[in-house]
C-alpha cells in the first residue's frame, strides 16, 4: 500500500474504530473532490485504497482529481470491486472454469487449492425455474420439483463448489432473484474487511446488477469472463467515465407507477445516448421516491444503456437498511462512513459538476407500456390500440409473421405488401375442455408478474393485488387463453401479500405463485397450453405477452409470441382480464361484470392512499428477518442432493450438464505471439442490433438443432432438453447453440431465419455449427461481419466463448455493446470496428470474400488501426478497421489467448 496522498485515517463508530482512506483529507489540498459526482468519489476512494505504484499509480488518482466532465473518456483506471454476484445461468460456467483451472494449475506444478475466489462471491440460483404449471395452488411445488429433476447435476455441482471453494456462498433455488436478494440481504452499502471500512462495490454476471445502485452501491453487470477475473483478484479495467446528471423534481401523479416512471426514464436516456456513461440521479424529486422505486430505475440501466444508474445514500437508504432487517451496527457504520466521506446526499448540498444533465418533472409521467420489441419503445396507455394496429400491419406486411424483421435482423426486408382486411381480422376457434373461444391477432396469451425490476417493489405488487381484489368483487376473471403467473423476486413478497389478504384475490384471477426466480423475462415462460399454441400456429397469429419485466426482445419470451409489452404489475393483471392489446384501456372496458355492465380500468384501479395503507399495515421488517435467517439452508430437495467431496471435481463423462471445458487443454507455460489473420471466410453476415440472445440463446433448444442432435445422441429425450441457459456448464451444447437463435438473420442466407449459413468454398447451405466444424477441419480461420450495437442485451459469456470455439478469430462490426466487446477480448477473439460511415454494405462486401487482417503481428496496441483485405470474385477491397482492444490489460489478455489463460499463467509463475 503506497498512500502517496497521505489519506489513511481512522473513523470511530460506537466502540469500534476503522481505518479509512479519507476523501475529506484529500479535499483539503484538492477542493475539486467536493464537486465530483458521488459515484466518481466511490471510484476515487477505490484508487486511494488500492494504490500500489504498479496497478494503481499516483497518476491515476491525479487524473481522477483533474477529471474533465466534458472530455471524452481516455484515462484508464483499475477498479477493484469488493465482491462478485453470480446467478446460476452465468455463474455455473464460472465455477466450471475454476474447477478446470484447479486441475490445470496442478498439471503446471502449482497448488490446486490456490484457485479460490479472492473476493467474496455469492451465487444465487434464480434463472432455472420454468413455468410449466400455473393458475393452481400446486404450481409452485410442481415447478420446483421439475426444476430439481432437470437441474440435479448442476445443483450438485454448485453444492460441491460451495464446499470446495473458500469465499464462495450459494443461495439455493426458490429463495428469490439475485438482484432482489442482493438489495434486501446481501448488499452492505459500507463494507468491512478486518478493521478497514470502505464502500460496498461489486460486479455481477447479470446486466441488471445495477439494481443495487438504488441503495447507493456502485456496481454493474459484466460478462462471466470478466467476473471470473474479478473472482480471481484481477481488477476491472475501465476508462474514467462521463457522468450524466438526471434531475428529478415533483411527485408521481395518481395512477402512475414506478414502472411508468422507469419506462419514461429509459426512453429519455436512450434518446440522450448514455452508453458507457454513469447516470447519477439528483434533485428534489428524490425525496418522493421510495427505495424500491429507485431500485426499479437503477435496475433498468442496461435498457437505457448506462453503465450504472446511481442513487446516492441518503436517509431513505438508511431507513430501507433498517426496514429490511440489517443489523444496527451495519446501519450505524454506513451512516457514519458515508457522512464522513462526503458520500451522503443531504438537502441543500451543492450540486456536483456533471458531463451533461437532463430533467424530468415526475408529475408529467403517465401510465405506459413498452414494446412490442424493445424496452425503450414506450407507448402511453392511451395510445396502445393505435400502436398495436401499426405494429401488426408492419409485421404482416413484411411477409408471413415468422419471417418478419426483428431486433436482430439486418437491413434486408421483403417489400411491404398491402395486408388484406380479412388477414387483420383473422381468428381461430379454440376448444379447451368444455370451453370454446376465438383467438385472434393481439390476443394476450401470457400475462406475467415477473422479474427483478418490479417484483422488488411493494407499491406495484400491492397495486396489482388491490386491482385483482376489485376485479374479483365485480365478477371479472382472466380470459381462458391467457397464461397467468406470479413469480415474486423474494419470499418476503408472498408474506406481505398473505398478510394483506390480497394473495387470494390474485389467485382468483389466475395469478398464483409459480416460483421464486427469473421466469418469463429470461424466456422461462414455459410452453403455452397446446390448444392455444396450435391456434397460433394454425392461424399464423401475431399474439402478445404483457409482462412486468425489463426485457422484451423478440424470440426471448416465448417462441409463439411475436409482440411483447413491458408493463407495471397492475397493468399486467388488467390485460389478463381484457385478454388482448387491441383496445384502449383508457376508454374501452376491461370486461363486463356479473350483470353485463362494462367495467373500466378507472373503476378498479387502486388509489395511492389505498396502496400506502396496505403497505403500512402489511409490509413488516420481521418478514425480511424471518425469510433471510435461513436463506442459505435451502429446502429438503436441496438438502437431499448427493454431493461429491474433495478439492477437485470428479467429472462425470456421461453428464450432459457439467463437462470439463477445453480452454486449458495442453496450455503452454508461455503464450505464442499474436499472428495476422489470412485466408479467413465469413461465418455470418449480420445486421444491426444483433443481441447476445441471437449469438447465444438462453431459451428453448429446437428439436432439429445441432444441440438437440448432440443431446439425443447422448440419450436425452426432447422432453428433457431443458434450456441453453440451464446447460451452460456443457461446452458441447453451448458451442452448438452459438448463433442458433430461431430469429437470427444471417444475410449469407437471405430470407431465412435461424442458425444457418453457407460453407463458401462448396456453396453448401448448412448449420453454422456444422459449417464451423468443416472450416476448422480445413484449417480455415473465420470472421463475423456485423452492424451497429453488436452484442447488445444481457451479459452472456457464452456469446464470446461459443464464438471462440466456432473458430472465429475476429468480429468486424460498426459498433459493440460494452460487455460483449470486452468478453470477446477475454476469449482471445479480436473485435474490430469499421471506420465511421462504413459498414459491410457500404463497402460492397457480400460475405463471400476471403479476408486477411494485418497489423496484429507487428506492434499490436490498444485502438491501433489495422488493415483488412477482402478478396472476392470482383477483385480486392481494402479498408481500415479500429482494433477495439481498448486497454493495456486487455492487450495482455488477448496475447495470452484469453483472460483465464492469463490468470492461470500468472498463478503458475507465483
Amino acid at each position: 500500500m503506497t498512500d502517496s496522498f497521505g489519506t489513511k485515517s481512522q473513523l470511530k463508530v460506537g466502540s469500534a474504530t476503522y481505518d479509512i482512506f479519507s476523501l475529506g483529507k484529500l479535499a483539503k489540498a484538492n477542493p475539486a473532490v467536493n464537486r465530483l459526482p458521488i459515484s466518481l468519489k466511490v471510484l476515487l476512494e477505490n484508487l486511494l485504497r488500492h494504490e500500489d505504484g504498479r496497478v494503481v499509480k499516483r497518476e491515476h488518482i491525479e487524473k481522477m482529481l483533474a477529471w474533465d466532465p466534458k472530455a471524452a473518456p481516455e484515462t484508464e483506471i483499475s477498479f477493484h470491486p469488493a465482491r462478485v454476484l453470480l446467478q446460476d445461468f452465468t455463474g455455473v460456467p464460472a465455477v466450471v472454469d475454476m474447477a478446470a483451472m484447479r486441475e490445470a494449475l496442478a498439471s503446471m506444478g502449482g497448488d490446486a487449492s490456490k484457485i479460490n475466489p479472492r473476493n467474496p462471491a455469492d451465487l444465487v440460483i434464480d434463472h432455472s425455474v420454468q413455468i410449466d404449471s400455473f393458475a393452481t395452488t400446486a404450481a409452485m411445488q410442481e415447478n420446483a420439483e421439475l426444476e430439481f429433476s432437470r437441474n440435479q447435476e448442476r445443483y450438485a455441482f454448485l453444492r460441491w463448489g460451495s464446499n470446495a471453494f473458500k469465499n464462495f456462498r450459494v443461495v439455493p433455488p426458490d429463495i428469490g432473484i439475485c438482484h432482489q436478494v442482493n438489495l434486501e440481504y446481501l448488499g452492505q452499502v459500507t463494507f468491512r474487511q478486518g478493521n478497514v471500512a470502505f464502500p460496498d462495490t461489486l460486479v455481477g454476471t447479470d446486466s441488471h446488477t445495477t439494481m443495487i445502485n438504488g441503495i447507493g452501491v456502485v456496481g454493474w453487470g459484466v460478462g462471466g469472463i470478466e467476473a471470473e477475473a474479478a473472482l480471481l483478484g484481477q481488477p476491472i479495467t475501465m476508462l474514467i467515465p462521463q457522468v450524466v446528471g438526471f434531475k428529478l423534481t415533483g411527485n408521481l401523479p395518481a395512477g402512475a407507477t414506478a414502472t411508468d416512471l422507469v419506462l419514461t426514464v429509459t426512453q429519455m436516456l436512450r434518446k440522450k445516448g448514455v452508453v458507457g456513461k454513469f447516470v447519477e440521479f439528483y434533485g428534489s424529486g428524490l425525496k418522493s421516491l421510495t427505495l424500491p422505486d429507485r431500485a426499479t430505475i437503477a435496475n433498468m440501466a442496461p435498457e437505457y444503456g448506462a453503465t450504472i444508474g446511481f442513487f446516492p445514500v441518503d436517509e431513505e437508504s438508511l431507513a430501507y437498511l433498517r426496514f429490511t432487517g440489517r443489523p444496527d451496527d451495519v446501519v450505524a457504520l454506513t451512516e457514519a462512513y458515508c457522512k464522513e466521506q462526503g458520500l451522503f446526499l443531504t438537502a441543500g448540498a451543492p450540486e456536483p459538476v456533471f458531463s451533461d444533465t437532463l430533467e424530468l418533472d415526475l408529475g408529467t409521467v403517465v401510465p405506459s407500456l413498452a414494446g412490442p420489441k424493445r424496452p425503450q419503445d414506450r407507448v402511453p396507455l392511451k395510445d396502445m390500440k393505435g400502436g398495436y394496429e401499426k405494429s401488426l400491419v408492419e409485421m404482416l406486411a413484411a411477409g408471413k409473421s415468422k419471417g418478419e424483421d426483428d431486433e436482430g435482423g439486418g437491413k434486408a426486408k421483403a417489400p411491404a405488401a398491402a395486408v388484406p382486411p380479412e388477414r387483420l381480422q383473422q381468428t381461430v376457434t379454440v376448444s379447451q375442455g368444455s370451453e370454446s373461444y376465438k383467438v385472434g391477432h393481439g390476443a394476450v396469451v401470457i400475462a406475467a408478474i415477473t422479474s427483478c425490476t418490479n417484483t422488488s417493489n411493494p407499491a406495484v405488487l400491492v397495486g396489482a393485488g388491490l386491482l385483482a381484489k376489485k376485479a374479483v368483487e365485480r365478477g371479472l376473471n382472466s380470459k381462458p387463453w391467457v397464461k397467468t403467473s406470479l413469480a415474486p423476486g423474494s419470499r418476503v413478497v408472498t408474506e406481505y401479500l398473505k398478510e394483506s389478504g390480497l394473495l387470494p384475490y390474485l389467485e382468483g384471477v389466475g395469478f398464483h405463485v409459480v416460483g421464486y426466480g427469473c421466469t418469463t423475462c429470461i424466456g422461462n415462460s414455459g410452453p403455452l397450453p397446446d390448444p392455444v399454441a396450435n391456434a397460433v400456429t394454425e392461424g399464423d397469429l401475431v399474439v402478445a405477452a404483457v409482462l412486468s419485466g425489463n426485457r422484451n426482445f423478440e424470440g426471448r419470451i416465448n417462441p409463439h409470441v411475436r409482440m411483447n409489452y413491458l408493463a407495471s404489475p397492475p397493468l399486467v393483471v388488467a390485460y389478463a382480464l381484457a385478454g388482448d392489446v387491441n383496445r384502449n384501456l383508457d376508454t374501452d372496458p376491461v370486461g363486463h361484470d356479473r350483470n353485463g355492465k362494462p367495467v373500466y380500468l378507472k373503476d378498479i384501479w387502486p388509489t395511492n392512499e389505498e396502496i400506502r395503507e396496505v403497505i403500512r399495515t402489511a409490509v413488516k421488517p420481521e418478514q425480511f428477518r424471518q425469510q433471510y435467517a435461513h436463506a442459505m439452508e435451502g429446502d429438503t430437495l436441496w438438502q437431499k442432493l448427493q454431493v461429491s467431496k474433495g478439492n477437485t471435481f470428479q467429472w462425470d463423462a456421461k453428464s450432459t450438464y457439467v463437462r470439463k471445458p477445453p480452454f486449458f487443454e495442453n496450455l503452454p507455460k508461455e503464450p505464442s505471439a499474436p499472428k495476422d489473420i489470412s485466408g479467413a471466410h465469413v461465418l455470418a453476415l449480420l445486421g444491426d442490433s444483433v443481441t447476445t440472445d441471437h449469438i447465444s440463446p438462453a431459451g428453448n433448444i429446437a428439436k432439429n438443432s445441432p444441440a438437440a442432435k448432440y443431446l439425443m445422441a447422448e440419450g436425452v429425450e426432447p422432453k428433457d432438453f431443458n434450456s441453453y441457459g440451464a446447460r451452460r456448464g456443457n461446452h458441447e451444447v453451448m458451442v452448438r447453440g452459438t448463433f442458433a437463435n430461431i430469429r437470427l438473420k444471417n444475410l449469407l442466407v437471405p430470407g431465412v431465419e435461424g442458425g444457418v449459413t453457407v460453407h463458401i468454398p462448396t456453396r453448401e447451405r448448412t448449420t453454422i455449427y456444422d459449417a464451423s466444424m468443416k472450416y476448422q477441419q480445413e484449417g480455415t480461420p473465420l470472421v463475423v461481419l456485423a452492424g451497429a450495437e453488436y452484442g447488445t442485451g444481457s451479459s452472456r459469456d457464452w456469446a464470446a466463448k461459443g464464438t471462440q470455439l466456432l473458430g472465429v478469430k475476429a468480429v468486424i462490426a460498426k459498433s459493440f455493446e460494452r460487455i460483449h466487446r470486452s468478453n470477446l477480448v477475454g476469449m482471445g477473439v479480436l473485435p474490430l470496428q469499421f471506420e465511421a460511415g462504413q459498414d459491410a454494405q457500404s463497402l460492397g462486401l457480400t460475405g463471400h470474400e476471403k479476408f486477411s487482417i494485418t497489423g496484429i503481428a507487428e506492434n499490436l496496441a490498444p485502438q491501433k488501426t489495422l488493415t483488412v483485405k477482402a478478396e472476392g470474385e470482383n477483385g480486392t477491397k481494402e479498408f481500415k478497421a479500429l482494433c477495439r482492444i481498448d486497454t493495456p490489460n486487455e492487450l495482455d489478455y488477448y496475447r495470452h489467448g484469453g483472460i483465464l489463460q492469463f490468470v492461470l499463467r500468472q498463478l503458475a509463475k507465483a
